[in-house]
Formats: C-alpha cells, sequence, structure tokens
C-alpha cells in the first residue's frame, strides 16, 4: 500500500498530465527546462497565412448627397437659359400699321420707277441683274424719276457690259445726266463693268461683300441688289429715306449719325420678316408725308407717336 504522501504526489502528477494533455503540445509551462514541440507542417503553414493576412482597411466615409426638391416647371424638364431682353422702340407696331394704311394706295414715286421697274424684264437673267445694279449706281443721291429716264435712254443703246464698255465716257455721260455726281458715275460704271467682265463673266456678285467691294457700289445698294436681283434677304436697305424716318420715330436706341449705323440699329431689333418690306414702305413715306424738310405732320396717323412730332 501506498502512504498517504505517495497517493498525493500521484494524484498531482496525473493532474498536471491531463492538463498538458488538453492545452496540446507545446503548452506545458515555460522557463522549466523544457522547449517547445515544433508545429507540424500543416499547422505552420496556416498559422503563417494568419500572421500575413492583409489588415481589413476602414471603408472611407460615403458623402452625403443633398437632393432639393425643384419645382414644378423644373420636374421632368431642362431649365431654359434665361433669355436677355431685346430693346424695342415704343408703339413701333402701331406706327408700322399706320405707315402701311398711309402708303397702301402705293402711289410714291419709288412704287413706279424705283430699282425693281428700271430693267429690262425679258433679257436673259445675267443681263437682267447688270441693269439692277446699274440701276441703284444711278440712283445715288438721285429721285427715282431721274434715274428711270437714265435708264431708259441707256437700255435703248442696249444696256448689257459689251455694250456698257464699248461707249465712250462722252456718250456715256450724256445719256445718264442729270443724274447725281454723273461724270463720277461715269468713271464707276466703266471700272465696276471691266470687273463684272473679267472677273464674274458678265455677271454680278451674289454676296454683299463682293459687291460692295465693286467701285461706286456702297451697303444700300447691296443690299436692295442682293433682294432684287438675287432674291436673298441679306440686310436692311437704309438710304437717305430710311435713316431720316427711323430717327423721326426713335426706332433707333440712340441717334445715329449715317445709314450704316441706322441700319445696325434696325437690324438689331427690326424681325427679319420685316427687312425686306421695310425699305420701299418708308422710301414711299418719306417722299409724300414725311419729308426732308417741312414734313407734313398734320397728315400723319402717327402724329401722336411719333417724337418729332411732339416737339414741332
Amino acid at each position: 500500500m501506498c502512504s498517504p504522501q505517495e497517493s498525493g504526489m500521484k494524484a498531482l502528477s496525473a493532474r498536471m498530465l491531463t492538463r498538458n494533455r488538453s492545452l496540446g503540445p507545446g503548452a506545458g509551462p515555460r522557463g522549466c527546462g523544457e522547449e517547445p514541440a515544433p508545429p507540424r507542417r500543416g499547422e505552420a503553414a496556416a498559422e503563417a497565412s494568419k500572421s500575413h493576412s492583409p489588415v481589413k482597411r476602414r471603408r472611407k466615409a460615403q458623402r452625403l448627397c443633398v437632393a432639393y426638391e425643384g419645382s414644378d416647371s423644373e420636374k421632368g424638364e431642362k431649365a431654359e437659359p434665361l433669355k436677355v431682353p431685346v430693346w424695342e422702340p415704343q408703339d413701333w407696331q402701331q406706327q408700322l400699321v399706320n405707315i402701311r394704311a398711309m402708303r397702301s394706295k402705293k402711289d410714291a414715286p419709288v412704287d413706279h420707277l424705283g430699282t425693281e421697274h428700271c430693267y429690262d424684264s425679258s433679257a436673259p437673267p445675267k443681263v437682267r441683274r447688270y441693269q439692277v445694279l446699274l440701276s441703284l449706281m444711278l440712283s445715288s443721291q438721285t429721285k427715282d424719276q431721274v434715274t428711270a429716264g437714265a435708264m431708259q435712254r441707256l437700255r435703248a443703246q442696249g444696256l448689257t457690259v459689251d455694250s456698257i464698255l464699248q461707249t465712250d465716257d462722252a456718250t456715256l455721260g450724256k445719256l445718264i445726266y442729270p443724274v447725281g455726281f454723273w461724270r463720277s458715275k461715269v468713271k464707276y460704271i466703266k471700272q465696276t463693268s471691266t470687273i463684272l467682265q473679267q472677273r464674274y463673266g458678265g455677271d454680278i456678285p451674289a454676296s454683299v461683300a463682293e459687291l460692295v467691294a465693286l467701285p461706286g457700289v456702297g451697303p444700300k445698294m447691296a443690299h436692295l441688289a442682293m433682294a432684287v436681283a438675287w432674291g436673298t434677304v441679306s440686310g436692311i436697305a437704309v438710304d437717305t429715306h430710311v435713316h431720316r424716318i427711323a430717327n423721326r420715330l426713335g426706332w433707333t436706341k440712340k441717334a445715329t449719325k449715317s445709314a450704316e449705323e441706322t441700319r445696325a440699329a434696325l437690324e438689331e431689333w427690326l424681325p427679319r420678316e420685316l427687312w425686306h418690306e421695310i425699305n420701299g414702305l418708308l422710301v414711299g413715306f418719306g417722299q409724300q408725308t414725311c419729308l426732308p424738310v417741312r414734313p407734313r405732320c398734320q397728315a400723319c396717323l402717327n402724329q401722336a407717336l411719333c417724337p418729332a412730332a411732339q416737339g414741332l
């Protein structure tokens, strides 16, 4: 039989053995002269993978998107850009209606003797266009009656590029006299006809830029030539009548000093569909009612709407 001391020692050894087995290999107390048992191959690989596993990064905080509720007009449709208000003269529409009423009879000189009535309608298209340009060159600083008379005399001699170039300057001067600045116009007509023959085969250019590059051809003539000869509205033709009346009616934002300034001012606000009409309408109105000197304001339907009439 074992003594009580031996029995106690055996029980302590049994408890220590059981504890070591439950902790697994190498789990014994260190510092007691025993080295821990080396791990097996599979366990070493698992342990290595655990030690080298990447550390999980924290997710970035998501930004909070705030959506603002739009108005009913903005839902389901794109917002339209803001429209900048275009300046336009006061009462211009009623003024235009009144001018049309005063011009309804179409009995002004421009209605029967203007550029549209000076060319030979039976001539070939190229000749007709040339005659339109020539009548415009003659019309500068000249009344329609005088221009029409000069065109009739030229047409009686055969009005083509070739016939003009074959006519000496003295004869050409007699044919177009007494148009304004007739001596200068003889020179311009000859120079322009030479250019048309050499560069355009006897026809006229089909652009404003090329037309104004011709000797003796200004912007008003170019825009009228585009409209009458080519059937193209390229801009507002502004002559002395249109320039005067536009300023009297207040159709320019500020007073203009030249026909070109007036043209630019009118084109900024006047609807494009009216550009072709406005020249003949205002020219006839200026010939009959809104005269350069002593305008007939008492007979004008726009007397109460015209700034100039209020100052008379």
